[in-house]
């Protein structure tokens, strides 16, 4: 092979190698481009929810909005975790657009008689002997009751009303205190002769840092739960041995007025 030969060969080899290069730039350009045309359709998505969404739907906002900039995953990381962050620490400090109220609901199957039943929740200054967080509850009247219970190593006193009370139907209260409070409805319902439902309503509104730490993970639903189970143990293990000294208070309440006394 001359001279003309070898370098028209190798001309012609670099030749190719560049529009192989070329061409497999294209294909990567592609893909890119595809990729990007996906981030950005999640970017518009995740925007659309963002507003109704909680820390992590607006974490995964700022990372998604990171990559789509042009930034490095792990920088895109850093945006997403700080975010958490930052949308974490608002919840706990700054409320929330619907000032912090958080619904709980939970209800209870318990064997005994209705009757007995409400009778035994109506019996408010028993309650600190079988429910754990609660200390001491004082009945200042028929329809004002002074509860102290715990809240982690702190407690927290407040001040409820009763503002509706049915024999074996329902009480509904309200409550006032310096933070957090809690009102809400509980209603009893006769399954059977000796099964009876309790349906527990409240609407909580956390006040202070550890009641609304307790609200972001949803702590009292918890609490809840088990505090109806320590009312269910009482009433099977003590008020139906002993129904007869079970004596509940049989009055009426109605807008928060005491119509009838038994």
């Amino acid at each position: 092979m001359n001279f003309r030969t070898g370098f028209a060969a190798g001309a012609g080899g670099a030749l190719a190698a560049v529009a192989a290069g070329r061409a497999g730039r294209r294909a990567a350009d592609r893909v890119v481009a595809r990729f990007e045309a996906r981030l950005e359709r999640s970017v518009r998505r995740l925007a659309a929810e963002a507003e109704q969404g909680g820390p992590l739907v607006r974490a995964a906002l700022a990372g998604a909005r990171a990559l789509s900039d042009g930034k490095s995953p792990g920088r895109a990381l850093l945006s997403f975790g700080w975010t958490a962050l930052k949308e974490t620490l608002k919840r706990i400090f700054g409320g929330g657009r619907r000032g912090g109220l958080v619904a709980i609901v939970e209800q209870i199957d318990v064997g005994a008689p209705c009757r007995l039943v409400y009778d035994q929740w109506t019996r408010f200054e028993d309650f600190p002997s079988f429910m754990k967080k609660v200390i001491s509850v004082e009945q200042a009247s028929d329809e004002k009751l002074d509860w102290k219970a715990r809240v982690f190593w702190s407690s927290r006193t407040w001040r409820s009303t009763i503002v509706e009370q049915v024999p074996d139907r329902h009480i509904v209260w309200r409550s006032e205190a310096a933070k957090g409070r809690v009102d809400g409805t509980v209603s009893f319902h006769a399954l059977t002769p000796d099964l009876t439902r309790v349906l527990l309503v409240l609407e909580y509104r956390p006040g202070g840092l550890f009641e609304r730490t307790g609200n972001l993970w949803r702590a009292q639903g918890r609490r809840v739960r088990l505090e109806l189970k320590h009312f269910r143990r009482h009433v099977m293990t003590r008020s139906l041995t002993a129904p007869g000294g079970v004596e509940g208070w049989r009055g009426e309440i109605h807008e928060g007025e005491v119509v009838r006394t038994s």
